[in-house]
């Protein structure tokens, strides 16, 4: 009986060792491919059309929004933290049609959409049409985790969020006179040809034609988990309430563990009808692509056949990425261990 005992004792003993074992060769694996995606719009982004300071400039935003979203998944914190913090960093430049550097509608207002989704629970929020929340993209984290949810819009966000004691500030604050000067311009171009188009209405001011100015992240940690969140300031001397793609879950924001996290930019009528960041991950599931042949069938195949353009970042559960765009260019970077961001503008960087 002894023996048998003791026979006992040594299974359970070597099965807890294995199982330690087991489990620290996950974590190991899992915190290896801990990873942060971003984007900061996509459209004719030319190196032609770019001075040597504003270039400097986008790349050390950029790396400053990796490093310290980057930060939070090293230290064992959630991608869903990660993203937020990297959007943050952006709204909070005026460099970006999102938050501080957000676009003027036609009345000269600032009216700001944002989105996120937690790959783990499929749990989404998102706010639309707000002109008093610092950063959107606490607005819409707040809709997914403290109210029963997904989009709140205008009065009824900024209401939401300012009970949730989100940092309120008066619209005065996204002003920027660079961006207000371009409205007026378009404004004075419509006013002499009789109307223009959307896609010259949607032009950014900071980069010659340049159309789409949206921020985005996407996040994997050490759990394995994958966040995906989308800011945006929308379109120039947009009318109407506008809303494109970037608050809608499924167009230009998606996270589900079994897949992968996307988040876009682009002209959002055209992701919208497409359902991009869905579809990508449904490419992935029913017909077994990796996350980069999906992003590429639908963004260079199907988004360019119907006549949009514009890109996607994501990253799948092994930490894999894509930053696929059929534009001339899009504000894109990736890090993957601390110190070691990499960030890209043009369609040729390497």
């Amino acid at each position: 009986m002894k023996n048998f005992c003791l026979f006992l004792y040594l299974i359970s003993f070597m099965a807890a060792c294995d199982s330690k074992t087991t489990s620290e060769n996950q974590a190991k694996q899992q915190s290896g491919d801990v990873t942060l995606v971003i984007h900061g719009g996509a459209g004719t982004i030319r190196k032609e059309n770019m001075s040597p300071e504003k270039e400097a400039a986008y790349h050390a935003a950029m790396k400053q929004a990796l490093n310290v979203g980057y930060a939070i998944l090293d230290e064992g914190g959630t991608s869903v933290d990660a993203v937020i913090a990297a959007i943050k960093v952006m709204e909070d430049s005026p460099l970006f049609n999102a938050g501080r550097g957000a676009v003027f509608t036609n009345e000269g207002k600032n009216e700001l959409d944002a989105s996120i989704m937690d790959g783990r629970t499929l749990m989404a929020g998102a706010v639309a049409g707000v002109t008093n929340v610092k950063n959107p993209i606490t607005a819409a984290h707040a809709v997914m985790t403290k109210s029963q949810h997904v989009m709140l819009t205008g009065r009824g966000a900024e209401q939401f969020a300012e009970e949730q004691g989100l940092e309120i500030v008066d619209p005065s604050y996204f002003f920027d006179s660079t961006r207000y000067k371009h409205l007026l311009r378009l404004q004075e171009k419509e006013k002499n040809s009789g109307g223009l188009s959307v896609v010259q209405l949607s032009e950014d001011p900071f980069v010659k034609g340049s159309k789409f100015g949206t921020v985005g992240a996407v996040a994997l940690d050490k759990s394995g988990n994958i966040a995906a969140g989308t800011s945006t300031g929308g379109m120039t001397n947009k009318r109407y309430g506008r809303v494109g793609d970037a608050p809608i879950i499924g167009a230009g924001t998606y996270a589900n563990n079994a897949t992968c996290g996307i988040s876009a930019t682009g002209w959002g009528e055209y992701f919208i009808r497409l359902s991009v960041a869905h579809d990508i991950a449904a490419m992935m599931e029913y017909a077994h692509l990796s996350i980069d042949e999906a992003a590429d069938s639908v963004i260079m195949k199907k988004l360019t056949t119907l006549g949009g353009d514009g890109g996607v970042v994501g990253l799948d559960q092994q930490g894999n990425i894509t930053m696929k765009f059929n534009s001339d260019g899009m504000y894109r970077g990736y890090i993957k261990e601390r110190g070691a961001a990499k960030t890209f503008i043009y369609k040729d960087d390497p």
